[in-house]
């Protein structure tokens, strides 16, 4: 099942990373609006033509629930970028190798979210009932997630376990050396060099340290996303397939809103219903089989309340100057 669409999968996205990579993004630079937007734009075409591909070869349903997935997915993105943005901020990282950052982070993305992904279905397929756990969790997080209180996301990040734990066990520098994640002893000032042991032969650069808290931020997030995904489809390839369609494209999204990003704040409401709806959705089909939540009409109301959510974040935030 799903030969000929795997075989254009794996055609397709390094066609996709080579373009964007050697194409767009060559040379370390800051990524304007107008450009991120039309590279945003390139990911979401490529996503929405592959749900085509599946449609013509698998017909009307897998096309459904892989549009499903890759929608919910690519909304529980907004979340991970505000996380993104504050990351770089506190880690004070330049703009212009901001996005080196991202596609090492999505690539790992990649890598993790797979091993999730082929491991829930695994489990699920050999014990259904764990599908409504999934379902549960979605529903639990909806709920906390719609009354959850404002926090303070500016909050510096040096004081986190994870990044006290990196900075006590890695050898760090807290100055850049260009692009480069770690660099050797050799490249180091006498400053940098007088503050390691002399049989330290690389040390770690802030670049580094902000990819791991990213991939784990990732991880983080995923505990969700996963459990939305394989709520909709538990197929892997469906799952698996709007999930890199949908994180391919993160890295352009987060350069095109990140100046406005503020402006979807009320966005987590909308995903907040979204996600307790796919929740009641698993334990509504469990109890009446025969008069099953078809995957059209979920795709309906997911993209019904997704679009009212940015619509009422749209006009109740102040609009930003962006071009």
């Amino acid at each position: 099942m799903h030969t000929l669409d795997w075989s254009i999968f794996v055609v397709l996205v390094p066609i996709l990373l080579y373009i964007d990579l050697k194409l767009f993004n060559k040379d370390d630079h800051v990524i304007g609006f107008r450009e991120s937007l039309i590279l945003s734009l390139w990911y979401i075409v490529a996503g929405l033509a592959f749900g085509l591909i599946i449609l013509w070869n698998d017909g009307s349903e897998d096309a459904v629930l892989y549009y499903t997935t890759y929608i919910i997915e690519k909304s529980l993105s907004l979340d991970n970028l505000f996380v993104m943005s504050v990351i770089f901020s506190s880690f004070a990282i330049p703009q212009k190798y901001q996005h080196r950052v991202l596609v090492w982070g999505i690539i790992g993305v990649l890598i993790l979210r797979g091993i999730m992904i082929w491991a829930g279905a695994a489990l699920v397929h050999q014990f259904h009932w764990v599908l409504f756990i999934f379902a549960a969790i979605l529903i639990y997080t909806g709920i906390k997630m719609f009354f959850m209180k404002e926090e303070d996301e500016t909050e510096k990040l040096d004081d986190k376990p994870l990044v006290k734990f990196i900075k006590k066990h890695l050898p760090m520098t807290t100055n850049f050396h260009g692009h480069s994640f770690f660099v050797s002893r050799s490249r180091l000032s006498e400053e940098e060099r007088s503050q390691h042991a002399d049989n330290i032969k690389f040390v770690f650069t802030p670049l580094f340290l902000a990819l791991v808290v990213i991939e784990i931020s990732d991880l983080i997030f995923a505990v969700d996303s996963i459990p939305a995904a394989l709520a909709i489809s538990t197929d892997p390839f469906i799952v698996f397939t709007s999930n890199v369609f949908a994180v391919l494209g993160l890295r352009a999204l987060f350069f095109a809103v990140e100046n406005i990003i503020d402006r979807f704040q009320f966005m987590r409401y909308a995903l907040a219903i979204v996600l307790s709806f796919i929740g009641f959705k698993v334990f509504y089909n469990g109890l009446f089989p025969d008069a099953h939540i078809k995957p059209a009409l979920s795709l309906s109301i997911t993209l019904g309340v997704l679009f009212a959510g940015f619509t009422f974040s749209w006009i109740k935030t102040k609009a930003k100057k962006i071009l």
